[in-house]
């Protein structure tokens, strides 16, 4: 018996497999491809799901962890890596790498200062211009926390070999294209 928040396994890899979403092949023309390739593409597509949600799960839980939201948690990573680059962060390049309104960036930043995850300092050669730093505090709490579980991507990748990566990089382009929102009209 499964217990509370439990999922079938079986159930779940049906989630994934092409003849339970797609009997009829209006979406996908099988006939080319073998017993064994369709198990395997589902195993992938199975995968892949799982996959996602552990990410979600990894995002769910550094969302309650730093008890921010995840534009707020988007916005430390960027201080994060352009403080790493010796990169001056501003509002403006903020407002650009999260695709949000100057207004949504005072506003996050406004929130994040009063949590204490950030300071604005005067910009050293630009006097009209702010310079937003992550404080200490978040930057070594993020980085034993989330960092650290990110880093494991990293080590899953380092497993393979380098003509492994490129299938993988080469499959995980692929599919990004394929499911590019621009490539269909959603109107």
């Amino acid at each position: 018996m499964l217990k509370k928040g439990e999922v079938d396994a079986a159930s779940s890899s049906r989630l994934y497999d092409m003849e339970a979403n797609d009997p009829l092949q209006q979406l996908v023309d099988r006939s080319g491809l073998s017993d064994a390739d369709l198990r395997q593409i589902n195993q992938l597509m199975a995968a892949m799901g799982r996959l996602r949600d552990a990410e979600e799960r990894l995002s769910e839980a550094s969302l309650k962890y730093m008890k921010l939201n995840p534009s707020d948690m988007r916005a430390l990573h960027y201080l994060i890596v352009s403080a790493n680059s010796g990169i001056i962060a501003t509002p403006g390049a903020i407002a650009a790498q999260l695709q949000i309104s100057t207004a949504s960036t005072t506003k996050l930043l406004d929130r994040l200062e009063r949590a204490g995850h950030v300071t604005r300092q005067p910009h050293p050669s630009d006097r009209r211009a702010l310079a937003i730093a992550i404080t200490p505090e978040t930057h070594e709490a993020a980085m034993q926390t989330v960092g650290r579980q990110h880093a494991r991507r990293f080590l899953a990748a380092a497993r393979l070999t380098p003509t492994e990566r490129d299938v993988v990089m080469h499959f995980l382009d692929d599919m990004a294209e394929e499911i590019s929102v621009d490539k269909d009209s959603w109107e």
